[in-house]
């Protein structure tokens, strides 16, 4: 009778802490949503909201040149500009909360097409490769958004002060890893500015999801460098 209330209180003790951890998952998944919540209306927030305010200030320039009969090309350019870039910021949102988007292939196939996109309207001329073991590992939205977000700067960055003719985007998945590399052929980083380039920005992100991030000033042109572990449960 000993034997058997033992492995009822044995069993019972079992079923709570079973019970417990389930609890807890979920106390950590709802900490997960809320901290995506904010995520989502903070981004809502400075890029759609500031994009919004962008247009209406635009458009009454615009209404004030209509009766002055004085409206030029750019303000209707800058315009466009300022929606193409809102339309962007809504997609790449809706993207980053797409659960089906959450594995390596797409991760890297939207950083290319962006990539490529944006230096589309340049003449810089834009190359990949991806050695990918196991596309269909799943990588969190929250990775995915840093990930993108290095992207962009880089992107910018590249543009802006490199006077590159070509970049080659290089991604290689492994076992429980993912490297990502972006260079170019052009003048450098000068170390005088390079908190001008957003590069401390980029690192702090890369490391707020576990990762690390590193320039590799090339004898011709610049590489930066961000890695992650990668979870495979």
């Amino acid at each position: 009778n000993k034997n058997q209330i033992n492995h009822i209180k044995e069993s019972q003790i079992k079923d709570i802490e079973h019970k417990n951890n389930l609890l807890q998952k979920e106390i950590e998944k709802h900490k997960s949503l809320q901290s995506e919540r904010e995520r989502i209306s903070h981004d809502m927030h400075d890029d759609i909201g500031a994009g919004l305010s962008a247009i209406k200030l635009q458009s009454e320039i615009l209404k004030h040149n209509i009766d002055n009969k004085s409206i030029s090309k750019a303000e209707i350019d800058e315009l466009i500009r300022i929606s193409e870039e809102i339309n962007l910021s809504m997609r790449e949102i809706l993207w980053s909360l797409n659960s089906s988007n959450d594995n390596v292939r797409k991760m890297l196939d939207y950083c290319k097409n962006y990539i490529e996109s944006y230096l589309s309207k340049t003449k810089i001329q834009f190359t990949q490769q991806q050695d990918i073991e196991n596309p269909d590992t799943i990588v969190s939205a929250e990775l995915r958004r840093n990930v993108l977000l290095i992207i962009k700067e880089a992107c910018h960055n590249i543009v802006k002060h490199s006077q590159a003719t070509r970049v080659i985007f290089d991604a290689v998945e492994g076992q429980n890893f993912i490297r990502i590399s972006i260079q170019d052929n052009g003048v450098g980083i000068q170390q005088a500015r390079v908190d001008g380039y957003g590069l401390t920005t980029m690192k702090s992100r890369a490391e707020s999801v576990g990762g690390t991030f590193n320039i590799c000033k090339e004898t011709e042109g610049t590489k930066i460098n961000i890695s992650f572990n990668l979870n495979k449960d």
